[in-house]
């Protein structure tokens, strides 16, 4: 039975720009992964700043594996390393902020750089019934 995974990451609105374009620029990292099924970014439209991150996997163990794969690690590793060199630059033209403490990948603030969210939560289910289009 599939599994589905939300991450429900908090956004200001000054920060959306940059989640969807971080997101864009790890394109295709994912797909590649042994049991991945589907995966979306849903942008929200009004009423909340939260973005939902969507994936859904074969199985839990198939989503742990790529949880701990190379890949995840690489362009979580680079989400970070734009998140610390937009801190250093912000701090550098007195601009700083860090992260509160608990605050770990994706999260945090900025002005055009740092994390692009200020939290982030998973959410956890497993499908128990689906729909889709019926071929004609």
């Amino acid at each position: 039975m599939s599994v589905v995974k939300i991450n429900v990451l908090t956004v200001p609105a000054e920060r959306r720009e940059e989640l969807e374009r971080r997101f864009s620029g790890r394109a295709g990292m994912v797909e590649a992964a042994d049991g991945f099924e589907w995966f979306e970014l849903l942008r929200p439209l009004e009423g909340t700043d939260q973005y939902l991150v969507y994936t859904r996997w074969r199985s839990e163990e198939d989503f742990r594996r790529w949880t701990d794969s190379q890949a995840f690690q690489r362009g979580h590793a680079q989400a970070s390393a734009e998140a610390a060199q937009g801190q250093a630059q912000g701090q550098a033209q007195g601009h700083g902020h860090g992260q509160e403490p608990g605050q770990g990948q994706g999260q945090g603030h900025g002005h055009g750089q740092g994390p692009a969210a200020t939290g982030a939560t998973l959410w956890s289910f497993e499908v128990v019934q689906s729909t889709g289009p019926k071929d004609e």
